[in-house]
C-alpha cells in the first residue's frame, strides 16, 4: 500500500518546492479515524513523565512534542478518482539540553515506559555529544506559559467534509477543463492537521490544533497534428485554512490585468473557474508568439513573486544558512553577516518591505507557538531596500545580538527534531493606491507573468533563472497577447534593486510552498508568500526555446 501510494503521488509531478517527492507520514487509517482527538490531561501526564525522568538524568533543559499529524490526499485525473490516502503519525519527541550540547530522542510508544526510555536516551545522547562539542550551547530565555491552547481559525474543518463531495469537486473541475479544450487533466486536494502539544522545563504546555490545505491540478492541451503540447498548473495557494477556501465567497473576487481573463481571490479559491481558464490558456499557448530574447518590464502577480521571494530572500535569510551550518536543499548564502553588519547593504530598492511573520492571517506558516514554545511574532528582514535581520531560533539569537527567538522553528513530525524554518517572507504592498492596469499602463515594452514554472539558483542564493505559467506581452501600457518560451535571469541583489513599486493593500494575496525542503534528514514545513502585483524594470530575459 505505501509502495502504491508512492509511485502514484510522486507520478502527479506536482512537487513541492525543492522537495523530491510528495511525503507519506505514517500509517493508512480509516478515514473516520481523522477525527479522533487525544485527550490534553492525557498529554500533560505523559509530558511531565519525559521532562522529569530527562531532569533525573541530568539534563539542565528538556522540551517535550506529542505529534499526531494527519493526512487525507484525493488524487484524480480526468473521470476517475485514482487515490485516496488517509495516514496518521503518533508519537512523542524529546529533545534535552546535557553538559551544554543538544541530545533527541523519539519514540512511537507513548506509554510510561516508552517515553521515559525516549527521554534517558535523548539525555545518554547529550552527554556522548558534550565530548565534541567546542562551545556550550547559548539558549535565549523564553516565558514559560503554563497550560494554553491555539487553533488555526477555521470555519470549517476539511476531515468533517465527506470524501465523495471533495472527489465530486476535483472531477468537476477536471470536467471544466476538458470541456474548455483540455486533453489531460490530472487534480488533487492535499489536507493536513498537526494536532501538537509541547511541553518544556521552562513551564509551558501549549496544545494546538493546526490546519492547512491545497488544491492543484495540472490541465493539458494537445496540438494532434504537430503533436505539441501545453501545460498550465491551477493558480491556486495553498492555505493555513480549513475547506471554507474551497468556496468562493462573494466580495473577495481580485480583478486581473486587462486582456488576460485572470481573477484571484485572497481568502478563496474558485477551483471550477480556474480549471476553466487553465484549459483555454493551455490551448492558448499552443500558439502563442515566442518571445523576443532582451531587456524587459516584467509585472509580476503574487502567485509568481511569491517563489520568487521564496529562493532570494526566504532561503538566503535563514541565519543556519548564512552561517554556513547548512546547505542541505537550498546552499548557503551570500547575504553574509558582515553585510548585515554594515548597516547599509542594499538588497533591493526603496520600494522593498520584506516581512517575516508568524501571524499572519490565512497562512501556511500561521502557528500561535513555535516548536521551541516561542510566541509567534512579526519582524523585518528588510526595511527600505536594506538588510535589518535574520531568522534565528532559541540557540541562535545571540549570534545576531537578539535577546530572544523569532519563534521560527520547527519539526515536521514528532520523530523529527526542531531546527530554523522560514516563516513567512513576504512583500508589503505599496501605499499609493493602485491597480494592476494602473501599474501596467506606463510600462512601453514588457511581460506580465501569472503562475510558477520552472526555475533554477545557485548555492548561494544569488545567480537564477525563473520562468512561470502563463505570459502576456505588454506594449505602450496594454496586454496585447500570449506569450510562450519566457524566462528571466538576474541575480538577487540586482533584480530586488530593479522593484518599481506594487499594487496597494486591495491587491494583496498569499502564495505558498506546502513541502518545502531543509536539512537531512530531509524534513519539509509549510510556509506562505504574500505580495501584491509587483514591477521590476529592466530585466533580462531569454527564450527557452532557443537553439544553442
Amino acid at each position: 500500500m505505501k509502495r502504491r501510494n508512492f509511485l502514484e503521488l510522486t507520478a502527479l509531478g506536482f512537487g513541492g518546492l525543492m522537495l523530491p517527492s510528495i511525503p507519506v507520514f505514517g500509517d493508512i487509517i480509516a478515514p473516520e479515524r481523522l477525527l479522533e482527538t487525544v485527550d490534553p490531561a492525557l498529554k500533560k501526564r505523559l509530558a511531565d513523565v519525559a521532562l522529569n525522568t530527562a531532569k533525573s538524568k541530568g539534563a539542565s533543559y528538556a522540551d517535550v512534542r506529542i505529534g499526531r499529524y494527519l493526512q487525507q490526499y484525493v488524487f484524480t485525473r480526468e473521470k476517475q478518482v485514482q487515490n485516496i490516502v488517509n495516514a496518521e503519525s503518533y508519537g512523542i519527541g524529546v529533545r534535552v539540553l546535557a553538559n551544554g550540547t543538544w541530545g533527541f530522542a523519539a519514540t512511537s510508544d507513548v506509554t510510561d515506559k516508552g517515553i521515559a526510555k525516549a527521554a534517558e536516551q535523548a539525555v545518554a545522547i547529550a552527554k556522548a555529544n558534550a565530548k565534541l562539542q567546542k562551545e556550550p550551547v547559548q539558549l535565549a530565555p523564553v516565558k514559560g506559559y503554563g497550560e494554553v491552547s491555539w487553533k488555526t481559525p477555521i470555519e470549517k474543518n476539511a476531515f468533517e467534509v465527506p470524501i465523495n463531495e471533495k472527489a465530486d469537486l476535483l472531477l468537476a473541475a477536471n470536467a471544466k477543463a476538458m470541456e474548455n479544450g483540455a486533453n489531460f487533466v490530472n487534480s488533487a486536494l492535499f489536507q493536513i492537521n498537526e494536532q501538537k502539544y509541547f511541553a518544556s522545563t521552562d513551564g509551558s504546555y501549549i496544545d494546538q490544533d493546526i490546519h492547512r490545505i491545497w488544491p492543484n491540478f495540472t490541465v493539458t492541451a494537445v496540438d494532434k497534428a504537430s503533436g505539441k503540447f501545453r501545460t498550465r498548473e491551477a493558480l491556486s495557494a495553498p492555505m493555513g485554512m480549513g475547506y471554507e477556501y474551497m468556496i468562493p465567497k462573494a466580495g473577495e473576487k481580485i480583478k486581473g490585468p486587462e486582456g488576460t481573463g485572470l481573477t484571484g481571490y485572497r481568502y478563496a479559491y474558485d477551483m471550477l473557474e480556474d480549471a476553466a481558464l487553465a484549459a483555454k490558456q493551455a490551448r492558448g499557448k499552443l500558439t502563442a508568439k515566442s518571445v523576443a530574447a532582451g531587456k524587459y518590464d516584467l509585472i509580476l502577480d503574487p502567485n509568481h513573486l511569491g517563489l520568487t521571494i521564496h529562493e532570494s530572500v526566504g532561503h538566503p535569510l535563514e541565519l543556519d544558512r548564512v552561517l554556513g551550518y547548512e546547505a542541505n536543499y537550498a546552499g548557503t548564502s551570500f547575504a553574509t553577516l558582515d553585510k548585515w553588519k554594515s548597516k547599509n547593504f542594499k538588497y533591493g530598492s526603496d520600494k522593498v518591505n520584506i516581512i517575516a511573520d508568524k501571524t499572519q492571517k490565512g497562512s501556511l506558516g500561521l502557528v500561535g507557538w513555535d516548536d521551541e514554545g516561542v510566541k509567534t511574532k512579526q519582524w523585518d528582514l528588510i526595511k527600505d531596500g536594506v538588510l535589518v535581520n535574520y531568522q534565528a531560533i532559541r540557540d541562535q539569537a545571540h549570534i545576531i545580538g537578539e535577546k530572544e527567538s523569532h519563534g521560527c522553528a520547527y519539526a515536521d513530525n514528532w520523530s523529527s527534531v526542531q531546527f530554523q524554518r522560514m516563516p513567512n517572507v513576504s512583500l508589503a504592498p505599496g501605499k499609493q493606491k493602485m491597480n494592476v492596469d494602473q501599474l501596467i499602463s506606463s510600462v512601453d515594452k514588457g511581460i506580465y507573468i501569472a503562475g510558477r514554472g520552472s526555475y533554477s539558483i545557485d548555492q548561494q542564493r544569488y545567480n537564477f533563472q525563473f520562468g512561470g505559467t502563463v505570459f502576456y506581452e505588454i506594449s505602450k501600457g496594454k496586454i496585447v497577447g500570449m506569450l510562450e518560451d519566457v524566462a528571466y535571469q538576474s541575480n538577487t541583489q540586482e533584480f530586488w534593486n530593479s522593484c518599481a513599486g506594487s499594487c496597494d493593500e486591495s491587491d494583496y494575496r498569499l502564495f505558498g510552498s506546502f513541502f518545502d525542503g531543509k536539512g537531512q534528514p530531509s524534513q519539509v514545513s509549510a510556509v506562505s508568500h504574500g505580495s501584491a502585483h509587483t514591477r521590476f524594470n529592466g530585466v533580462n530575459v531569454i527564450n527557452t526555446a532557443r537553439k544553442i
